[in-house]
C-alpha cells in the first residue's frame, strides 16, 4: 500500500518530495500554487565539513506540469549553509529550472518532445 510520500513521488519531481518540506498550498484564480522549504538535513556532499543552516535564499518560482486541469506554481525556498570554520556560504547545487526558462526540467523536456509532432 502507498503512502502518502509515495503518492507525491507521482505528482511532483522526486527531489522536492526527497530534499524539501510541503509548507503551503493554496489555490489562487485557478492555479495551484504550492511551497516548499529545503529540509534542514546537511547536504551529504558536504558531510566532512561542519556547516551550520543560516536561513533561506530567495523564493524561486517556476511552473510545473498542470494537475487536474490547474496550472501548477512551485515556490521553493532553498537553504544557506555556513562553514562554521571559514565562513562561507554553500548551498546544494539544484537544478532546478530547465536553462532559459522558467519550468521544472521535466516540463521543459516534455514540452519540447510535444512540439516536435
Amino acid at each position: 500500500m502507498f503512502n502518502d510520500h509515495e503518492l507525491l513521488k507521482f505528482l511532483l519531481p522526486e527531489y522536492l518530495i526527497e530534499y524539501f518540506n510541503i509548507v503551503k498550498f493554496e489555490e489562487i484564480d485557478g492555479l495551484l500554487h504550492l511551497y516548499f522549504e529545503e529540509k534542514n538535513t546537511i547536504p551529504k556532499e558536504f558531510s566532512t565539513i561542519q556547516l551550520q543552516s543560516k536561513g533561506f535564499h530567495e523564493v524561486i518560482i517556476v511552473d510545473d506540469f498542470p494537475l487536474r486541469g490547474k496550472a501548477v506554481k512551485l515556490h521553493i525556498k532553498r537553504r544557506r549553509w555556513t562553514d562554521t570554520k571559514s565562513g562561507k556560504i554553500t548551498q546544494r547545487d539544484w537544478m532546478l529550472i530547465a536553462k532559459g526558462t522558467r519550468m521544472t526540467q521535466d516540463f521543459a523536456e516534455f514540452l519540447k518532445k510535444i512540439s516536435r509532432y
